[in-house]
Parts: C-alpha cells; structure tokens; sequence
C-alpha cells in the first residue's frame, strides 16, 4: 500500500474527532457522576508552580533556544493566566543531567495509528537525551480504552527492569495521561519505581469531544482499518468522556507517593491548525480556552503542580507533524511549528529540580535525632 493512500486512509479514520459532524443528540440525564465545582486552583489543592516554570523555560529559551526548531521568545509561548505569583528570581542549573531520570512518554488516542509518520516529541525526546536523560515511548493500544492500556504500561515498565535507585518520569500525553493514572491505581507493584508524573495537554477531567460524538462515527473512528492499528475495544472514546473520568477520579484517590505535574495548552481559532478548527469552534461554545480538544480546566491532575498552559493547538503541543509531514501540515495541520524541544526540557527540569528538593528535604528529616 502507498504512502498516500495509508495516510488517506488514516485520515478518513480521524475526521471524526476533528470534524465532530453527525452529533449525537442525549437523550437522557445522566446522574451517575459526583457533584463538580470550577474554584481557582489554591482552593482544589493543587500547586501553582507556573512563575518557576516560566523562568525556566524563558532560561532556557535564551541559552539555546535559538539553535533548536520554531524558536519564540517565552512570553509568546507561555501564557499568562490570571493570579500568577512573583518570580522566585532563583537560578537554574543549566548543566547536563543531575539525576538519573528514566523517562517514559506515553502517547494519546490513535497515537500507535500515526506511529509510522509521526510519534509525540521524537525530536524533543532525542534533544533532551543529549542532556544525560534516557528517554523511550512505551507503545500502548491507540484505540483501545484507559484500562487496557493501563496493563500494557505496567506490563512495560516491569519488563524494564528499571533499578530502584532510579528516577522513573512518566509523560503521558493527551489520553497517555489518563492511562498513566489508571495503571498506578490499578497495579500497585509499579508505583515504587514511579518518582513523577506530567500530563502534557492530558484528558485528566474529560472532554466534550468524547461525547458527543455519534455512534456511527465513533464506530468508525474505533474500527475502521488502518495499517499497523489494531481495532479498539469500544472504549476508547468512552473512556474519555467527562462521565467517565470524572467518575473514575472520584472513586480512585492517586497515589500520594508520586509528584504528579500538569501543563495546557490554549489557543484561540486563528492559532488552530485547519484540521482542528471545527472541533475548536464546538468547544469554545463551551470555553474559548480549549485546546481544540480539551478544556484548559480539564487538563490538570488534582493534588499535584501546575506548571502552566502554553499557546497552541492539541497536536502543536507535541506532535511534530511540521518535520514529518510538511505536505500535509502545509495546508491541513498548518499551526504545527512549536518550540517543543524547549518545552519538553522545561518540563523535565522542572522536576527534576523538585525531585531534588524532595530528596534535600528527606535527607534533613531523616538526619533529625
């Protein structure tokens, strides 16, 4: 089969969650769900660590930024939402690697179809590998629901053998995220070798996308054959609806032994590549700050650090469809280019630099008489 026609048909595969055509209408109220509440971020637990991550980004932007792909300066990138505190003005190590942090990026929905054109942060991956981090993607279904994608990161990451003595970071992206939160509830024998977890653009609260959505089409998206994509379990989309993850996170507490980090993306329809920009439309019905598939709000993991949002699409965040597929993305996926070398390094210097502090701060107390 030819290049062309492959990526015709993954195409066809994907037009449901970019164009969200045929809606379906509810035809019931669904109470199955715990009571929500919008409140700032200081009133749901979570910290605000945004003003330390715009430093380092806008660090390491001006260091080496200019030598990587898409360079912008920060303020262009990193947004900046109301109540962000003072800077720490704390400087930052930009040395290679401090601790030996193992890190694994788990990708999103139909992540394993694109597989062979393009796979989230690739380029950024062997960026920050120069650094003195090892970094791999574990290969988990794309059309398959969180559970099942929950055992095959366990699965993984046991047969890594990863020592104890380790720094194990888990990126998930997208629907990744979801499914990293899923396997540690589920298998508690992974938990100890996981110091952090970073949702990137991560569907943690759910997303409207995922609801309404015909039947037909969901059918389609799920099952319609695509090379190297095997067909999904009916749960896929299901598992990202609002219902389902907000129930999920109500009736599962998370681990208190990890750190878990969080960053958005928002941008408004002009900055939304051409594919994306009726899924943008529907969503900002709701919330102008979405990402063209997820709400801002929906992206952050309770109980752990907000890093912060940035400003581009969904796919801009971490895919790089600009190097892999420039035919395409000059016209369809046309606001692809991002500087998500940099981004990427923030990220994993952020917490890295915590995770320092954290095993600082444990060495005093276990000094203590």
């Amino acid at each position: 089969m030819g290049k062309m026609r492959w990526i015709g048909r993954l195409l066809l595969a994907l037009l449901p969650l970019t164009l969200w055509g045929c809606r379906s209408s509810p035809t019931s109220l669904i109470l199955d769900i715990p009571p929500l509440v919008t409140v700032p971020i200081q009133y749901a637990q979570i910290e605000d660590g945004r003003s330390r991550f715009r430093e380092i980004y806008c660090a390491l932007q001006k260091d080496h930024g200019a030598g990587l792909p898409h360079n912008r300066d920060c303020e262009e990138i990193i947004l900046r939402l109301g109540g962000e505190p003072p800077p720490a003005e704390k400087p930052l190590e930009l040395r290679d690697a401090r601790l030996p942090l193992q890190i694994f990026i788990v990708p999103g929905l139909f992540g394993e179809c694109v597989s062979a054109l393009s796979q989230a942060f690739s380029y950024s991956a062997k960026h920050i590998e120069t650094l003195g981090y090892r970094v791999e993607t574990i290969k988990v279904s794309g059309r398959h629901g969180s559970s099942h994608n929950a055992a095959q990161i366990r699965e993984a990451l046991l047969a890594k053998g990863t020592p104890r003595e380790g720094k194990v970071v888990l990126i998930g992206y997208s629907k990744g995220a979801a499914d990293i939160l899923e396997s540690l509830v589920e298998y508690p024998e992974i938990r100890e070798r996981v110091a952090a977890v970073v949702s990137v653009a991560g569907v943690i609260g759910g997303t409207p996308a995922a609801e309404i959505l015909s039947k037909p089409l969901q059918l389609l998206a799920e099952h319609f054959p695509v090379p190297g994509c095997e067909p999904g379990d009916g749960l896929a989309l299901q598992s990202l609806t609002r219902t389902h993850r907000q129930r999920w996170l109500a009736r599962h507490p998370l681990p208190k032994s990890i750190r878990y980090f969080s960053i958005g993306a928002i941008t408004d329809r002009e900055g939304t590549s051409a594919l994306l920009r009726s899924s943008y439309d529907d969503l900002a019905v709701i919330d102008s700050r979405n990402d063209s598939q997820v709400i801002f709000s929906d992206t952050i993991i309770p109980g752990g650090t907000l890093l912060g949002f940035v400003k581009g699409d969904h796919w801009a965040i971490a895919m790089p469809f600009f190097q892999d597929l420039p035919f395409i993305a000059a016209t369809l996926i046309d606001r692809n280019p991002f500087p998500r070398e940099i981004l990427l390094e923030a990220v994993v210097r952020f917490v890295e630099e915590r995770l320092l502090a954290d095993m600082e701060k444990s060495g005093k107390d276990s000094s203590r008489p």
